[in-house]
């Protein structure tokens, strides 16, 4: 096991990360202590000297030993793969001083935290940028080059890191059956009056035709609109709809976790009651599951999505924090954030329990369901910003939900030993 540890280019960027840091204290040490630079001028330039010193040796320790190879020529290290090691260094560290760390402090994250997570970001932003643009060798002519498959959606900077990964995407299993007879929509509501009807209609339409045999169950989640009343309407119109009152207490992860408790069908999306996802993208999850996956997961942000009138900070925090999933968990679903994914039953009620109350939910699946050994499929899809009424989403409360729910899985994932993996038949 150590052995394959240490032949990890991830692992071995670490290791020579902690080498340049000790190289770098051992020379202030040195300046200061034994050479005397010991005034305001003449430390400063001793961090400077001890920095750029152990920047160096970093680069050469990260030149032989993590990506070996490649040209060693003057104009190569020197006029090229050099300064931009330093522009991939001096990048990662900005991004951690002037976005990682205020967005996380605004978040009210606690500053231990704070300080760990900008570390592990700012030295991931500087291992994908060194693996990409600093050290990638140029493929020779005689090299035969091998595509990646299509049906897995690799950011491109996190190629090569993810190319021993564990995490991709598993073929559907053709032994068991995979037809599903029954699909299942469960809609969330809270105070939807303005678009709900719009949402279940539309739905509902396509659904029938397609001929998918559905049903659509809307959660009200202690609504204080005439959501419950539309709702009435619309089951006494269509036997296929019908509602229940949330009975836990309000919140988005808590009406889910009711509709999952009482949808009958073989398998089950969760779609948002403010018309943002696509009709059309449930009856494209509808055929993956017919396919055979376990789970189907969409992505607004890859090839073939469409995104309209996202609001442009939560944009930047969305893509930061699934950024922060990628790279934890190493594979390559770029929008574990997003509500709008489906499941087979079995993988229900092989997430459970579910810990999430909140809008947090929608990051537990997705990421139990992958560590548990389920197999997924990654669309593209396209999404709309709501036209009425208001998010229920506040993102300044939801920030240390998110982070608990992802470390918890990620200490299931390293931990458990398997003990919640997917039984095989």
């Amino acid at each position: 096991m150590l052995k394959k540890l240490f032949q990890q280019k991830l692992f071995k960027f670490l290791i020579g990360g902690g080498v340049a840091a000790i190289i770098n204290l051992l020379l202030i040490f040195l300046m200061i202590e034994k050479l005397g630079f010991d005034t305001p001028a003449l430390r400063n330039i001793a961090n400077v000297v001890s920095i750029e010193i152990s920047l160096l040796a970093s680069f050469f320790i990260y030149r032989i030993w993590v990506w070996p190879g490649g040209s060693w020529t003057f104009r190569e290290v020197l006029w090229r793969q050099i300064p931009l090691y330093h522009l991939s260094a001096g990048t990662a560290v900005i991004a951690r001083i002037f976005i990682v760390f205020p967005l996380l402090d605004w978040l009210k994250v606690n500053y231990a935290i704070n300080t760990l997570v900008g570390v592990l970001l700012s030295a991931t932003l500087n291992y994908l940028i060194s693996d990409r643009f600093v050290f990638k060798t140029p493929v020779q002519p005689s090299q035969k080059s091998i595509p990646f498959s299509q049906e897995i959606y690799y950011p491109e900077v996190l190629a090569a890191a993810l190319e021993n990964s564990s995490f991709h995407p598993k073929q559907p299993q053709s032994e068991k059956s995979t037809e599903v007879k029954l699909f299942s929509i469960i809609i969330p509501a809270h105070n939807e009056e303005g678009c709900v009807v719009q949402t279940v209609e539309s739905i509902a339409q396509l659904l029938e035709e397609k001929g998918i045999n559905y049903e659509i169950i809307v959660v009200n989640d202690n609504s204080r609109d005439r959501t419950e009343e539309l709702l009435q309407k619309l089951t006494s119109q269509n036997s296929k709809i019908r509602y229940v009152n949330n009975y836990f207490p309000n919140g988005f992860g808590f009406a889910i976790r009711c509709g999952l408790e009482n949808f009958q069908g073989d398998a089950v999306a969760i779609v948002m009651a403010d018309n943002s996802d696509s009709p059309e993208n449930i009856v494209d999850y509808y055929y993956q599951l017919q396919a055979g996956y376990d789970c189907v997961f969409g992505s607004r942000f890859i090839k073939g999505s469409k995104v309209v009138d996202y609001p442009t900070h939560k944009l930047l925090i969305n893509r930061l924090a699934n950024l922060f999933i990628q790279i934890l968990f190493g594979f390559d679903l770029n929008d574990t954030t997003n509500a709008f994914k489906a499941y087979r039953r079995e993988v229900i009620e092989g997430i459970y329990p579910l810990l999430s109350h909140h809008f947090n939910l929608t990051v537990e699946m997705p990421l139990k369901s992958i560590v548990r050994g389920y197999s997924y499929k990654i669309i593209p899809i396209t999404w709309q910003n709501r036209k009425v009424g208001i998010s229920k989403l506040k993102i300044k409360e939801m920030g240390s939900r998110y982070l608990f729910i992802v470390l918890f899985i990620w200490l299931e994932k390293h931990f458990s030993r398997g003990d919640y993996l997917r039984k095989q038949p």
